[in-house]
């Protein structure tokens, strides 16, 4: 019997349900009222059962009718949702974004379920590599030789912006800042931190990350007009990521993009020790292919994160 049954007359039935009336089931259907009519009486001469009492003012339901209308309510409610995942199916967008691990880590994925939210279709791969940097002016790490061969449509990048063959456009300007955690300003027994030349009594922790431009303690104390200090301890990691945990964890103060430790700063894990700060000369970048520009999925990205770095 199931392969028989006219879906049609059953939609009709369900529709003619919901608004009690063949003549506004017939405009909701677009179909004349005669044609609703015959519809149900062909679905109950297959069901040999009665759906509808007709009545002077409109239809009731029988007990019949009642019994199935809201298994085939949802039924139909499935067919919809499945036809409409049928149609989006083929719309599905990837797109392959390159970016260092820290700025994934620290500052991407706060905001990305944004992005996710505005634009459901697309999908996004991200890759996290950090032996793609720049750390060597005088010889890009990236090229539009690299994106093609790597099938990336879209590379964020801290760096000089000297990229031969791509579309580079400034994503933001940062400054160096030096953070510990609120604790170790609040410890009892550590000692006084009110100027820079405090920091001889404390412990500076340093990211040797072999990237160009990377903020160092050197530059601050020069950009800053300071004497320059022998701390008690220093520690050094090859991994920002490594250093700020490590000032959160409360081992010293650390010397960051202050833009790469925002979330941190803002929910109270770091707090910036002075009020200094020292210019960093190379920045974030978008790099795309020329041709990306012609990318729905790129563009839309391309707005939406510079949307974020928006004033509020």
């Amino acid at each position: 019997m199931a392969a028989t049954l006219p879906l049609n007359a059953l939609n009709a039935f369900v529709v003619a349900a919901r608004v009690g009336s063949f003549s506004k089931a017939a405009e909701e259907l677009h179909v004349t009222p005669a044609a609703v009519s015959q519809q149900i009486r062909q679905l109950e001469d297959v069901l040999n059962v009665a759906l509808f009492h007709r009545l002077n003012r409109g239809l009731a339901l029988t007990d019949a009718g009642a019994a199935g209308l809201s298994d085939l309510q949802s039924g139909f409610e499935s067919i919809q949702s499945a036809v409409r995942r049928m149609q989006s199916a083929d719309q599905r967008k990837e797109l392959n974004i390159w970016t260092s691990p820290s700025f994934a880590s620290k500052w991407l994925m706060a905001r990305m379920h944004r992005f996710t939210a505005a634009h459901p279709t697309i999908d996004l791969r991200i890759s996290g590599s950090a032996s793609l940097i720049d750390n060597d002016a005088t010889s890009p790490s990236l090229s539009a030789e690299i994106l093609k061969s790597n099938n990336i449509d879209l590379a964020i990048r801290f760096g000089s912006g000297h990229y031969p063959g791509c579309e580079v456009q400034k994503l933001m300007d940062v400054d160096a800042v030096p953070l510990c955690s609120p604790s170790y300003l609040d410890d009892a027994v550590s000692p006084v931190l009110n100027s820079p030349s405090d920091l001889k009594n404390h412990t500076l922790l340093h990211d040797e990350s072999p990237y160009e431009g990377r903020p160092k303690w050197s530059d601050w104390f020069k950009n800053n007009g300071v004497d320059p200090v022998e701390p008690a301890h220093n520690i050094y990691f090859n991994s920002v990521l490594l250093a700020l945990s490590a000032a959160i964890a409360g081992q010293g103060v650390v010397l960051t993009i202050e833009q790469l430790a925002q979330d941190d700063i803002n929910e109270g894990r770091l707090v910036p020790v002075f009020e200094k700060r020292s210019e960093v000369e190379h920045a974030y970048h978008i790099v795309t292919l020329e041709e990306a520009r012609r990318n729905v999925q790129v563009q839309a990205f391309r707005e939406w994160i510079i949307s974020e770095l928006a004033p509020e």
